[in-house]
């Protein structure tokens, strides 16, 4: 009997070509699951970490309290932050200021005076400027990334604490030296 017949098959009975077929599949998966390579994405490279400040704006909250709202808020210290609907993680609230609510008044000389707005519901809403501090990755553009995300002006942030859900726009982004 030979060792392979006219047909290609190995003692009459394995294909050579499937015999090839099996090998490349085994190798595949022990290159998967064995030899995984190295972790992190090539987008990764010359990328740095540091912490830094964003300044998020919520104009419009309608809380029952807002004083003790903006109280509890920067005395609770951290605040987990959704980014374009994928959750970044938590992050520290440096500072919390509120913002007056105003109104432009004519004058009778024509001139135009800011006074505040004497609007009874406005008891009820708080319009808030926020701090937030967190480590973000810094790429060779000066771009900050929070996760996955790019934070830059105008993008939308959700802030989520214990007792709170809402979106803030982004109005400032600083980055250390």
């Amino acid at each position: 009997m030979a060792i392979l017949d006219s047909k290609g098959r190995l003692f009459g009975k394995i294909s050579l070509l499937d015999i090839g077929a099996g090998l490349i599949i085994l190798m595949v998966v022990v290159a998967v699951f064995f030899y995984p390579g190295t972790s992190g994405s090539v987008a990764q490279v010359g990328v740095v970490n540091k912490d830094i400040e964003v300044d998020v704006m919520a104009r419009g909250l309608t809380v029952l309290d807002p004083k003790q709202f903006l109280a509890d808020m920067k005395a609770e210290g951290t605040t987990n932050v959704i980014i374009r609907n994928q959750p970044y993680g938590q992050v520290d609230i440096k500072d919390v200021k509120p913002l007056p609510r105003s109104t432009a008044v004519a004058q009778p000389d024509g001139s135009v005076k800011s006074f505040p707005d004497p609007r009874p519901e406005l008891g009820f809403t708080a319009d808030m400027l926020i701090t937030l501090t967190g480590n973000a990755q810094i790429t060779e553009d000066d771009e900050a990334i929070f996760g996955n995300s790019k934070v830059k002006i105008g993008t939308p942030i959700e802030l989520e604490g214990k007792l709170y859900n809402f979106k803030a726009s982004t109005v400032a982004v600083r980055i250390p030296d």
